[in-house]
Parts: structure tokens; C-alpha cells; sequence
């Protein structure tokens, strides 16, 4: 081998020399390379192997993509969320592992509902990816799960994550609430929470940007959800809501302001409450 051959350590050495965190030069690695299943264990038995020049040329650009705050995701085109192997593009935003706790939420809400002549119905509202709708949907594959989104390109991204996983979730475009029929057991939803002044969108321009802001607090679309979801709850269904890492007691307010019970908020992984939710127990209340 030639002293000047790129090897796969050096290639990471590289990564490291351009800021990249080593998980994200690892991902792009692999992908360069073309093997995005074979997991960091096989970089590492790999190490000494010589790179392409070609494998090499594109993994400096992506790195180079990566460093400029382009999402790993974008660039593989891929994103693991709740074990499910998910396609990801600029036209719907990267799934956070955050997210998986509002999902944990959900399953819990409806693990009681075990009847087959009465299968839980959930709806997924702003499903981007079709991440939180999908990840149910395999999780009960008995549930009738319906995903909404107002963004056509975000709906075909989600549908042909659908059909790649054989997963029988429904799809609909539409602005939250408007327009969707029947009622459900669980409304989950991870809506733009971002102020729209807010410094930190400056670092996520590469992310679709209705995805992300939601009014001068960031709680426009939240306040649209609870306003609406009663009308779309059956007694004793549940609201689940993600949000900004400051917004809980907010969101809990709105949530008892509509007439919501057990309101209650859950943290994600770094320990900080993120995802709000109630219980609505009777269609007598809605204000």
C-alpha cells in the first residue's frame, strides 16, 4: 500500500482535524464507503484498510458539509428512529432521539386498549418523516394511526417511508386539526416551537423553517392543537405534545386552561421536561 493512501483511521483523523464529532465522521464514513449498516464495531476491525480516492474525495466533502452545520442525516439520507431505519432529506426535519420519549408516552397511553373489535386510533399532526406515526405503528401494528402534515414534500417523504417499511399508516394534508375526521384515543404531536426571533434558528437553516418557528413565543402551533383537539378526543383520550426546553409550564397552562386533567409533563433523555400532555375526559367541556 502506498505511504500516502488514505486509510479509514486517517480518514477519522481527518474528521477530527475538520471539528466533526467522531459519531457523525463515523456515520458519514461508513456511508462513504458504502456500508451504513455494518455499525462502528466494523470500523474498527476495518482500520487499516485503504480508501478509494474517490470514497475518500466524498468523505472530506461531507465532512466539509457536516462541519458547515448540514445534518448528518441529510447527508447519509438516513436516521435510526425507534429501531426503524428511516429516509430523511432537507424537505423535512432530522429526527431528534428526543423524540422517542413522546412515543414511549403514547404506547403507554394506549397499552390498556387491548380489544380487537376496538383497535386504538392515533394522529400523528406535523409528521415530517412520518418518525412518530411510524414508530407507533410498529410498535401496535393493530392501531389505525393517521399522520397529517400541511407540507406535500414532508407527506411523500413519510409515504415512501411507509410503503420501504410495509407500515399501513394513513396520510393527509392539512393545517393540524382542519379538515381531519373522527375521533381518536391519542393526538401526539411535535410541532414548530421556536420563537421566530430566536437567535438559535440562525444554526438550523438547513432544516426547513415552518418546520421549526411558530410565532413570536413559539406556541402558535401548540395553542391551535389544544384549541382544536377536543373536538377530536374520545372521553379519556390523551394530548401529547413535545416542546421547547423552556415551554412546559406554559404548555401545561394551555392545556388546563382548555379543560384538560391529569396534566403532567415528561422529560427526555438529558433530563429536561420536553413533552407536556392531558387527558380529556368529557366532549361536554370544550370551551
Amino acid at each position: 500500500m502506498n505511504s500516502t493512501t488514505p486509510t479509514l483511521a486517517l480518514a477519522l483523523a481527518q474528521a477530527h482535524t475538520l471539528g466533526l464529532a467522531r459519531i457523525d465522521a463515523q456515520l458519514l464514513l461508513l456511508h462513504a464507503v458504502g456500508r451504513p449498516d455494518a455499525g462502528r464495531a466494523w470500523l474498527l476491525a476495518h482500520d487499516t484498510d485503504a480508501m478509494a480516492e474517490a470514497e475518500h474525495a466524498q468523505f472530506i466533502v461531507l465532512c466539509q458539509r457536516r462541519a458547515a452545520g448540514e445534518p448528518v442525516a441529510y447527508l447519509t439520507g438516513r436516521k435510526e428512529f425507534y429501531g426503524l431505519p428511516l429516509h430523511v432529506d432537507a424537505r423535512v426535519l432530522d429526527p431528534r432521539p428526543d423524540t422517542e420519549t413522546l412515543v414511549d408516552w403514547a404506547l403507554e397511553a394506549i397499552a390498556p386498549q387491548t380489544d380487537s373489535l376496538r383497535p386504538p386510533r392515533i394522529l400523528d399532526l406535523g409528521t415530517g418523516s412520518g418518525a412518530i406515526a411510524l414508530a407507533l405503528q410498529s410498535q401496535r401494528p393493530d392501531a389505525q394511526v393517521l399522520a397529517v402534515d400541511t407540507s406535500a414534500d414532508a407527506l411523500a417523504v413519510a409515504q415512501a417511508n411507509a410503503e420501504r417499511l410495509g407500515l399501513p399508516v394513513r396520510f393527509q394534508q392539512g393545517n393540524w386539526l382542519q379538515g381531519v375526521e373522527g375521533m381518536f384515543d391519542a393526538i401526539v404531536s411535535n410541532p414548530p416551537y421556536i420563537a421566530s426571533a430566536d437567535p438559535h434558528l440562525a444554526a438550523l437553516t438547513h432544516e426547513p423553517l415552518q418546520a421549526l418557528a411558530s410565532g413570536t413565543d413559539g406556541l402558535d402551533g401548540i395553542r391551535t392543537i389544544v384549541t382544536q383537539a377536543p373536538a377530536h378526543l374520545t372521553p379519556g383520550g390523551w394530548l401529547l405534545l413535545e416542546h421547547g426546553h423552556d415551554q412546559a409550564d406554559a404548555v401545561q397552562a394551555l392545556l388546563l386552561a382548555q379543560g384538560f386533567v391529569q396534566v403532567q409533563s415528561r422529560n427526555d433523555l438529558a433530563g429536561i421536561a420536553r413533552c407536556t400532555g392531558g387527558v380529556w375526559q368529557t366532549a361536554q367541556t370544550v370551551k
